[in-house]
């Protein structure tokens, strides 16, 4: 085996390895805490668990500086440590069962939480008594939506990410008849009317609701009870030329309007939607409080699901501790105004939220096995180590 290759099986099979990597991940664990004071749960996430390296802003600046290792890199050498100790050292008996169950599981531990970051997503839906609606929004995600309303029962729409509208430039997608160029893109704004103090350079809007509106830059935030609201400016841009300047943002509940080779269109920066085959109609909501207090004793709803292949047409009630999982979807009850009767739906799609169960599943087995078979050999040691009897003369 040649000297580089011996020292590297040496290096992620050695104790000091693990025990390091444990240390890391102890350190990153309590600065994550402490930090989710400042970011909130879901920033906190991305800041130290989502990612290989934590990276800082030394002295103020822009630069982006690595300063410790992140929760990918710390599991995934943790995972090279175990799979290579394995691999290595141990050898296949059955009096190791139960240590073998028990670091299996602790991969599919890993493997699982990599894979929920990579795969689960968060979103809400929200129904009023009597209406239906077959898409949800994203609680973080944004996109720039063009609607063709021209048909009266059908509309067509085409969105743009966020993160394309952030880079700025020109967007030229095929699906559109015209382009779209960003005129300027705030991460974070405040829009007031023209009553306030005014700055054209930052109201560049020349149709629509922006032209009467006043946009003022404000902080990026990561606290948890604080969202960021983008705008940005962006113009439509014919084939005979540009057809105006328009101000969009979430603030802006309502869609903007234009005509373009006699097609009406809409366009607005919303939050990201995922359209479902199949429709939830909301028939009732129940919110029940204790007798003489405000204290929430049972919130309801119950909702028709019906899909467009009609394989599905039922009733069900969704309530808490007791959601809707239907095609790889969870539902959850979140929120509600009996008053208004409107209820809002927490929905997860997580393809990997039994690996979790599984891994723990198997690792308590693993222990359990481990301590039948230690006990069995410590007792099957104290029969023939006990003294024999001698015959009574």
């Amino acid at each position: 085996m040649p000297a580089v290759l011996r020292s590297g099986v040496k290096l992620f099979t050695s104790l000091s390895l693990t025990v390091t990597l444990i240390l890391l991940s102890i350190i990153l664990v309590l600065a994550a805490t402490l930090d989710q004071v400042n970011l909130g749960l879901l920033a906190v996430q991305e800041k130290y668990f989502r990612t290989f390296f934590v990276f800082a802003h030394p002295f103020g600046s822009e630069v982006s500086v690595p300063i410790f290792p992140g929760g990918y890199l710390l599991g995934g050498l943790l995972l090279v440590n175990l799979v290579a100790v394995h691999l290595a050292r141990f050898r296949f008996a059955w009096k190791n069962a139960g240590i073998v169950l028990t670091h299996a599981g602790l991969v599919f531990l890993l493997v699982g939480e990599l894979l929920t970051g990579l795969w689960q997503r968060d979103s809400q839906m929200q129904i009023r008594e009597g209406g239906t609606s077959r898409y949800s929004e994203d609680f973080n995600l944004n996109e720039l939506a063009f609607i063709d309303i021209t048909d009266a029962i059908n509309d067509y729409t085409v969105s743009v990410p966020e993160t394309l509208v952030a880079d700025g430039g020109t967007i030229q997608d095929g699906n559109l008849p015209f382009q779209v160029r960003v005129v300027r893109y705030l991460p974070n704004a405040t829009l007031q009317g023209r009553g306030h103090v005014f700055d054209s350079t930052l109201s560049a809007a020349t149709a629509g609701a922006g032209t009467s509106i006043t946009v003022t830059p404000a902080h990026v935030t990561q606290k948890p009870d604080e969202r960021n609201t983008p705008a940005a400016f962006v113009e439509v841009i014919g084939t005979d030329g540009p057809l105006g300047v328009w101000l969009v943002s979430p603030s802006l509940e309502t869609p903007q309007q234009f005509t373009y080779r006699d097609r009406v269109w809409q366009l607005a920066l919303r939050a990201k939607r995922y359209h479902n085959p199949y429709g939830i109609t909301l028939l009732k909501v129940t919110h029940e409080v204790y007798p003489g207090s405000g204290i929430p004793k049972n919130f309801a709803s119950r909702i028709r699901v019906r899909s467009d292949d009609g394989q599905d047409d039922r009733e069900v009630v969704v309530f808490m501790n007791n959601p809707l999982r239907y095609r790889g979807l969870t539902y959850y009850q979140y929120q509600m105004n009996k008053a208004e009767g409107l209820t809002v739906f927490q929905i997860v799609r997580n393809p990997s939220w039994a690996l979790p169960y599984v891994a723990c599943l198997m690792m308590g087995v693993g222990l359990a096995v481990q301590f039948c078979i230690r006990l069995f050999g410590f007792v099957q040691l104290r029969r023939r180590s006990a003294p024999i009897a001698a015959p009574v003369s």
